[in-house]
This record gives structure tokens, C-alpha cells and sequence, in this order.
């Protein structure tokens, strides 16, 4: 506790020491501009405030520009530490002199950010394969964590729990609010940054998904060179994405960028569910040697996001609910995950979507006030108690990095009709027959092995209530879950059977009837409706 008031102390002086309470009160102090004096105070304050200023620097629009421009510096241009540090650091953990490691390796930092600098380099050849080797002289940088990062962030997490604690017992809306389950979430997220070893391999994996694409490149990384605080991957040659005078001077198509930016992630998120999660333009390349036709080249995979199959559902079905302005179906969404009350009017909290949403539904992202969109969202959730879901916060941040992007980008980017498409193809997709078929393989022994569960149920649950309503539940609640149990068994028990028809049909049906071209399909089908059924009693409620 002590530390953290030490904390509080260090972080108010730096505060009264870059007259930062121009801010609250409008008062100019001191000779440089506001924006100098906030990014200075959020470099000395450290790591945890470096990435918040990182997250302003991407909104221009909610944001003076000035104050955004001065913030955007925070994105690779953080004070380096010193370059013989990083050698150092280097051959500590790679267990040999630099100079036997690389050709060449500059002690200039190419970038320096919260976490990390990168520098560049030059691999010397290793005796491996002919095939694996890299090239002699291959272009690589190398990425240094800070000393001391860990020690620093820890220090203000902790201070983060303390404040997010507060909040939730104090504030008569804490509960709802849950600031103690985003501070965690964000808590594992910063400190999965700090190992380098996992930045590499989720570099590899985002490059599998992505290998042979022209829409986005994810460079090599070269493992026998990676420990948890060094890092070595391809050095990959692009033009920053905040030179867009330069971009434009080459004949950019910004209109292509900025739609292919879209397009990468509503893929990652819903087709791939591995997203990058840090897209802010100090972590953008652009590959011009097609100007019509330009593609990304992605940096930085400190951090990452993927969804549970629930929440990816839920939140496909959303988007494609609002894309299609069938608000009601996003109230009831809501409510059926539970991110609402389950006894809120659904007619009601359609109404106030639909409020807040027309306005803005099918303009280009330069019509629209996002700040006052905001605004109307925190409205609209506190008036109907929605409790913040904090798995999902770093991709409502990620988005936010996106579309802010495409604003800078392409201001006439229209974003709904961009992402419509992909989403529908992934929904096809999810639905089609080879989907249906895995997930008929994947929960069949989890159906046959509940079966016998679910028929017993309902006696377990009449042998807790003790009689006619005398115990825990009252006689309706009793009643209400005897229908529920019942409900299950009859979906799960109507869906095995028409698997096992399917199965039949397939392996029995098809020799006899092998003229009829048509029998496979119709097994396919048949199974497809089956898995369906049974997955319709699976996702019945259970019993509370």
C-alpha cells in the first residue's frame, strides 16, 4: 500500500510539474504547447500511460490535432535507451558477441516504443539445412524489451486493481461497470506483451493465416535468435502509414488501403479468430509497388485477440443485425447473452438503438460525430444496465484503431457496406454443410454422452424442492425448469435420431440406392438438420 501511494505522489507531481490541470480548468501554463507537455508527462509516468496516450494519438477526430499529432509520437518515437544497453542485453541472452551474431547490427535505434526499441541488423549465416538457412547478410531487425519494463508496469497495475477496487465498491454503478475485470483483462494483456518469445510465435501464426495474401504481409521470424527479451524477425521495407503526403505523391489508392483495412479485420476477428490488436500507424506499413492495388505490412504482435465461439457468434450476429437494421434482433442478442437484463423490454431497448444508430447508418465515417455516437452508446447502457463485457474490450479498442484509421485514410470510407459481405460469407460459411458435419463430429459423443444426464434431471430436481414448492424453489420455478429439462431432452433426443437416420442413409442407403445421384446430398442434408436440432437443445437454457 505504501508503494502505491508513493505511486499516487510521483504521478500528482508530474501532473502540477507539466501544468497539466489546463486541461480541467482551461488556464494556459508554462511556454510549450499542451500537447508537448502531455506526451513528456506520459513518457516519464511509464509504460501503462505511454499506451494510453498511444490509444488517444489514433482519435484526431475526438482530439484537438495538435494535441493528437504530439501523442501520435508515442507510437515508435518514445526517448530510446541507450544502444550498448541493448548490445548488451543481446548478448546476454543469446549467449555470444554481437559480432559473431550479425554482420552488422546498429546501435541507433530504428524505433523506440513503451516496451521495446528495435534495432537493425544484418544475420551472419548459420549451418543449418541449405534450404532453412537464411541468406548471408540477411536484413533483419531485432527487437530489445526495456530493462526494468516489467518492474515499472507491475507497479502501476497494482495501482490500477487499488483505484478499479474503489470504483466498484463505491460507484453506484460499479457492478455493471466491472473495473476490477478490466484491469485484469488488461493486466494479462500488457504483461503477454512482455515476453518476446510469444510475440514471435503469434507473428508465425498471424503468417499462416495470411501467406499468400495481397492484402497484408506479416514478415519471418527467426527463432534459434528469440528469447523471452530478444526478438529477430525480417526487416521488412515499407513506407510508414502516417506519410500519407508521401503515399499520395506516389499515387496511393487510399480508397483500396482503407477498404482492405476493413476487410483484414473483421477476418482475423470472425474468420480466423486470431487478430491483431495493436494497429495503431506506428505498427503500419504500406507496400506501394502497386499503387492501384497497395497492401499492409504488418509489425509488432505484442498483442493479440481471440473471442470464445459464443461471444463470436453473438458478435457476428450483431454486426450483421445492424448492417441489415433489424434492430430488434440486436436487443434481443443482447439480451440472450445476457449483456443486458434478461427482464428489460425488448421493445424499448430496440427503440433506443435505433435512436442512436439510423443517424449514422450507410454515411461515410467523415459524417459521422463519433464522439457525440459515443456519448448516446454510454447513455443508452447505463439507462438499460448493460454490464461491461471485459473480454471484449480489446476489440472494441482494436475497431476503434480501425476506423479511426479509415478516417485518416479514405473520410468517404463507407464502413457498414465495406464489412456486410464478409460477414455474410463468414455466416454462409459457418452454416454450410461441411460446417454442420464437424460440429456433428465434435459434439456427437458429447450429445450421447448427456443423454442419460438430461433424462434424470428433472427427478434430481424434483427430489431438491422437497415436495409441492417447500424448499429453495417455488412451485413455479420447479415447473418452469421441468419444462426446460424436458425441452433439451426432447431437441437432443428428436436430433440423435435423425443423425442416426442420416448415418444410415449414407452407408446403408447409398449402395442400394446408388442410381439416385441425389442420395448423398440428401444424407448431408438430413444430418445437417439433425445436428441442428440437437444443437438446439444443447443451447437451451439450463436449469438455475
Amino acid at each position: 500500500m505504501i508503494g502505491r501511494i508513493a505511486r499516487l505522489w510521483q504521478i500528482q507531481r508530474v501532473v502540477a510539474r507539466y501544468g497539466l490541470r489546463e486541461f480541467i480548468d482551461g488556464k494556459p501554463r508554462g511556454s510549450e504547447s499542451r500537447g508537448v507537455r502531455l506526451r513528456r508527462a506520459l513518457e516519464e509516468l511509464g509504460p501503462v500511460f505511454i499506451k494510453f496516450g498511444q490509444a488517444l494519438s489514433t482519435r484526431p477526430d475526438i482530439l484537438p490535432p495538435e494535441i493528437a499529432f504530439e501523442l501520435s509520437k508515442l507510437q515508435d518515437r518514445v526517448p530510446p535507451f541507450p544502444g550498448e544497453e541493448a548490445r548488451r542485453i543481446v548478448e546476454e541472452a543469446l549467449g555470444k558477441r554481437t559480432e559473431d551474431l550479425f554482420f552488422e547490427f546498429d546501435p541507433v535505434p530504428m524505433a523506440s516504443a513503451s516496451v521495446a526499441q528495435v534495432h537493425a541488423a544484418r544475420l551472419k549465416p548459420v549451418p543449418v539445412a541449405a534450404d532453412a538457412a537464411p541468406d548471408p547478410g540477411f536484413a533483419v531487425v531485432v527487437k530489445v524489451l526495456r530493462p526494468g519494463v516489467e518492474a515499472s508496469i507491475r507497479k502501476d497495475i497494482e495501482l490500477l486493481h487499488t483505484v478499479a477496487s474503489l470504483v466498484e465498491h463505491l460507484h453506484p454503478e460499479g457492478h455493471r461497470l466491472r473495473p476490477r475485470a478490466i484491469v485484469a483483462e488488461y493486466e494479462k494483456t500488457i504483461l503477454d506483451e512482455l515476453d518476446l518469445m510469444r510475440e514471435g510465435a503469434n507473428c508465425m501464426q498471424l503468417r499462416r493465416n495470411w501467406l499468400g495474401s495481397p492484402l497484408i504481409y506479416h514478415p519471418l521470424v527467426f527463432f534459434d535468435y528469440t528469447r523471452p527479451n530478444v526478438l529477430v524477425m525480417e526487416r521488412l521495407s515499407g513506407i510508414s502509414i502516417r506519410e500519407l503526403e508521401h503515399l499520395r505523391g506516389l499515387g496511393v489508392s487510399f480508397q483500396v488501403l482503407a477498404e482492405r483495412g476493413v476487410e483484414i479485420f473483421f477476418k482475423q476477428v470472425f474468420r480466423d479468430n486470431f487478430f491483431h490488436a495493436d494497429m495503431h500507424p506506428g505498427n503500419i506499413l504500406v507496400d506501394a509497388n502497386s499503387p492501384a492495388l497497395p497492401s499492409y505490412l504488418a509489425v509488432d504482435f505484442g498483442i493479440v485477440g481471440t473471442l470464445t465461439p459464443g461471444d463470436q457468434r453473438y458478435l457476428a450476429e450483431n454486426f450483421l443485425a445492424f448492417f441489415n437494421r433489424d434492430y430488434r434482433r440486436v436487443a434481443e442478442l443482447h439480451v440472450e447473452s445476457e449483456w443486458i437484463p434478461a427482464g428489460t423490454r425488448i421493445e424499448d431497448f430496440e427503440s433506443a438503438i435505433r435512436t442512436v444508430c439510423e443517424p449514422i447508418f450507410g454515411k461515410p465515417i467523415k459524417d459521422i460525430s463519433f464522439g457525440f455516437f459515443l456519448l448516446r452508446l454510454f447513455q443508452i447502457a447505463r439507462r438499460f444496465k448493460y454490464t461491461v463485457q471485459p473480454q471484449l474490450v480489446l476489440l472494441q479498442k482494436t475497431l476503434l484503431q480501425v476506423e479511426g484509421l479509415g478516417r485518416q485514410l479514405y473520410p468517404d470510407l463507407d464502413l457498414w457496406k465495406t464489412a456486410k459481405p464478409i460477414m455474410e460469407e463468414w455466416m454462409r460459411n459457418r452454416l454450410g454443410p461441411s460446417s454442420m458435419l464437424a460440429r456433428v463430429r465434435r459434439e456427437g459423443p458429447h450429445i450421447a454422452e448427456m443423454l442419460p444426464e438430461l433424462a434424470n434431471q428433472a427427478i434430481r430436481s424434483l427430489e431438491r424442492g422437497e415436495g409441492l414448492g417447500i424448499g429453495r424453489k417455488s412451485l413455479d420455478a420447479l415447473h418452469s425448469e421441468l419444462r426446460r429439462n424436458a425441452r433439451r431432452q426432447m431437441w437432443v433426443t428428436l436430433g440423435s435420431a435423425v443423425l442416426l437416420a442420416a448415418a444410415i442413409l449414407a452407408v446403408v442407403g447409398s449402395p442400394a440406392l446408388g442410381r439416385w445421384l441425389g442420395v448423398p446430398v440428401i444424407a448431408w442434408v438430413i444430418g445437417g438438420i439433425g445436428a441442428g436440432i440437437a444443437w438446439r437443445g444443447l443451447r437451451e437454457p439450463p436449469p438455475r
